[in-house]
C-alpha cells in the first residue's frame, strides 16, 4: 500500500534502516524500520517521492537501486549541515 509522502529520510545502517515520510505540510506521516532485505520492495510499492540519504559508503549503491523504482534521490554531506 502506498503512503503519501512528499520527502522521506532514509538512514542506512548495517542491518536495519529507519524510513521517516512527511506529507507536503511537513507533518510525519511515517516513522518505520526496516530490514536490509525490505528496504527495495518498499520503496518499489510507493509514489515517487524526494529520498534523502547522508553520504555514507552504502549510499550511492542504495541511490542507484531507489533510483531504478522512480525515486529522486539527494545524498548529502554531513559536515556541509548545520545544526539547528
Amino acid at each position: 500500500m502506498a503512503i503519501e509522502m512528499r520527502v522521506v529520510g532514509l538512514d542506512i545502517a548495517k542491518n536495519v534502516f529507519q524510513v521517516h515520510g512527511v506529507d507536503r505540510r511537513g507533518e510525519t506521516v511515517l516513522r518505520k524500520r526496516l530490514r536490509r532485505s525490505q528496504v527495495g520492495d518498499f520503496f518499489r510499492q510507493q509514489i515517487p517521492c524526494l529520498i534523502g540519504i547522508e553520504a555514507t559508503q552504502g549510499a550511492h549503491y542504495w541511490a542507484r537501486v531507489l533510483r531504478t523504482f522512480g525515486q529522486e534521490v539527494r545524498l548529502w554531506l554531513r559536515s556541509l549541515s548545520s545544526p539547528i
